[in-house]
């Protein structure tokens, strides 16, 4: 038996490891249109979103699946914060990776997406 922060431990550990694997190896190059202008970038970033989705379910099955509907929270905020970080009107616009202001966003957004996580470990812990 497990006790709360192992688990919190664990969970952490989880989604770090599913962040990396849906962020890097499985974002294949379809994917990476999502910086496009106009509306040409909803399906590859619908598509990576729906990934990160998936692999939250998967989790939350093993953990707490009543909590399903916690993967679609992980696909709103993460088409979300990556429109913004790769929108050429948004945060986009900073992407020379000679300059800060590449570095700043693209750590803006990991550190939404780690938020975005510990607020569904929080929630898996309190429910």
């Amino acid at each position: 038996m497990t006790t709360s922060i192992e688990t919190v431990f664990i969970l952490l550990i989880t989604f770090q490891i599913k962040h990396f694997i849906c962020d890097f190896p499985l974002q294949r190059e379809y994917m990476l249109k999502k910086t496009k202008a106009g509306w040409d970038f909803v399906p590859p970033l619908a598509l990576h979103s729906a990934v990160h989705a998936v692999f939250t379910f998967c989790i939350l099955m093993l953990f707490k699946p009543e909590l399903w509907y916690l993967a679609i929270y992980d696909f709103v905020i993460h088409f979300t914060m990556d429109r913004i970080k790769s929108g050429p009107r948004y945060l986009g616009r900073y992407n020379d990776r000679d300059k800060p202001g590449f570095w700043n966003a693209l750590g803006f957004d990991q550190m939404v997406h780690h938020f975005t996580h510990y607020s569904i470990v929080w929630m898996i812990i309190h429910s």
